[in-house]
Formats: structure tokens, sequence, C-alpha cells
């Protein structure tokens, strides 16, 4: 059975940890906890900053729901429960807009679900993972991230990162455009093998490698000089990340199918995000390099791209930790 209070002190103290660093890494800013409860049971506690020296918007969420009537985008799977039994979900979401229009876009979720009918065994899974959407690329950048996709991957041993990679260049990919979101990371869902402590183990290491990530990148990119072209560019690329988040993201469509709280959910929008009509990037510009050579779903560790990089500038991974 399922130790429903320990993966609650986890995700808690997980919340607690990457919104401390964050604020490290900002400087300026603080994050504003916002408490609250949902009248078809459970609550949660919302975490948002902006408007930083770093992050111009970011929000880092915690929330525990109960009820009895499981939505869709949870019962995918798992079609026998979709009626007649109660459910518990909890999680750790978030995203963190950088100012800077060359300090990328990150998320990363980490959740649990259980459902129980009497007479008949639980079923439970965890999800999650952690995806980068840059703005304006770097080689080292999607190199480093992707190393720390492949060492969050070590619980569950040979193979894992090549699967839930693929998993990520799948799911986080916008149809209507044919375009991919970012530059990839780890993304897994309905795992419940191969038993409890497994997969909790690599649950934890997934949402113990976010930071492990995001934080190098963003202080490397913080300070770079921009103008109001890139951050107009920046705007247009937020713009899919909203299409993104409003048409495909199964965590969105649960929070609003259980009747969460929609400040909360909605808080991975960007605050500042615009939309051009046929918007095409001058050939050859480092904008088209985002679509013709960044979003090309080419990255991960053992591609072609990763070992010519090497090859060529003689790159050590072990200065980018």
């Amino acid at each position: 059975m399922p130790n429903v209070e320990a993966i609650k002190d986890y995700f808690l103290q997980l919340q607690d940890d990457i919104c401390q660093q964050l604020e490290a890494l900002d400087g300026q800013s603080q994050f504003v906890t916002d408490e609250w409860q949902r009248e078809q049971g459970g609550g949660g506690r919302t975490r948002v900053i902006g408007k930083g020296a770093v992050i111009e918007k970011g929000g880092v969420n915690f929330s525990h729901v109960s009820g009895d009537s499981m939505p869709a985008s949870a019962t995918a799977a798992f079609g026998a429960y979709a009626s007649g039994g109660v459910f518990q979900a909890m999680g750790v979401s978030l995203v963190i807009h950088p100012d800077n229009p060359f300090a990328p876009t990150s998320h990363m979720n980490v959740r649990f679900f259980i459902a129980e009918k009497a007479g008949e065994d639980p079923v439970w899974w965890f999800g999650g993972g952690f995806d980068l959407t840059p703005y304006y690329g770097f080689d080292e950048d999607c190199i480093h991230w992707h190393q720390v996709s492949k060492d969050a991957c070590a619980p569950l041993g040979e193979g894992a990162y090549k699967k839930y990679k693929q998993w990520c260049d799948e799911y986080f990919y916008l149809k209507h455009r044919q375009e991919p979101r970012g530059i990839g990371g780890l993304f897994f869902d309905d795992l419940n093998r191969p038993d409890f402590a497994s997969a909790f183990d690599f649950t934890k290491s997934v949402g113990n490698h976010y930071c492990k990530g995001i934080v190098l990148i963003l202080e490397k990119r913080k300070d770079t000089p921009f103008d109001a072209s890139h951050k107009a560019f920046q705007k247009i690329r937020r713009g899919r990340y909203v299409e993104f988040n409003l048409v495909y993201d199964r965590g969105t469509l649960f929070g609003l199918q259980t009747g969460g709280r929609t400040e909360s959910i909605l808080m991975s929008l960007p605050s500042d995000v615009g939309w051009e009509y046929n918007y095409q990037p001058k050939a050859n510009s480092e904008e088209a390099k985002l679509t013709d050579y960044y979003l090309t779903r080419k990255w991960g560790l053992g591609s072609s791209v990763f070992n010519s990089f090497r090859i060529t500038l003689k790159f050590d991974l072990r200065v980018l930790k």
C-alpha cells in the first residue's frame, strides 16, 4: 500500500527547497504564499514570484485534492476506475519565466494519484518530468539539461532516460504548429512499476534534479544584454507556450475538470505574451535558428549533435556541474 503521507511530506519539502533556491538566484523578489481550500475536498499552497531581477513571473504550487468523481484526464490509462471510486491527487508543479530573452522558460512537475473502490485493491501511479523552452538557444545549455535528465533517471536503470526523453519529445509537441514546445527533457506518467518504493525513488530523483539543471543555466544567461527586438520575439514564442498549456496539457485539464483553483492552475501562463499574424523570422537569423536548429528534436545524450559537439569543442560536462 502506498505511503500517502510520506509522499505528501516529500512534495511539501520539495516546494520549500525549490523556492529557496530560486529566491537565492533572483536576489530581489521573494515568493508570496497563498494557501487555499477546495470545497470538494483538499486544498493547496500556491507560491508565486514576479518582477524580480531574474524572474519575470513564476509559480511553484503544491496541491492535494480528493473526491469521488474522477476526471477523464486522470483515467486515460485506467478506464475501469472512471466511476464508482474515490481518489486523491497531489503534486508539485512549477513554471518559471525569466525576464531575459536569452534565459529559457522551464517547467517541472511531480505528481501522485491513487484511486480506491470498496472490495478492490487501490490503483495508484506517479507522473511528472521537466522540460526546457529556450527562445535563443545555446548548445551547452541543451547538453547540460539532458545530462541532468539522464542523471535523474538513475533509480530506474539503463533505458529509462531514452524512454522518458522520447515521451517528453512526443508529449510537448504542438500538433497544430507541427513543432516541439522546446528542447525536451523528461516526461513520465502512469508509473507504478516495478514497485512503490522504486517508483517513488524515481519521482523524488526527478524533483530533486530540476534545480541542478536550471540554476546553472539561469546564472549563465540572466545578465546577457538584450534589446526590444529580443523581447518582441520572446513574447511571440511565449504565445506558443500558452497554446500548448491551454490546448494539450494534461495537468491543466485535470485541474479544470476537478474544479480546481483557477488562479493556481493558470499561474503557468506568462504575464507578457503576444501573437503576430503569420509571423515568420528572417532567414538565417538568430530567431530562425530556434525553429530551424534547436527545435528539431535532435537533442539528447547519445545523439549525433551531442557527440559532434563534444568532439569539435572538446567539451567536458564536468565544467557544467
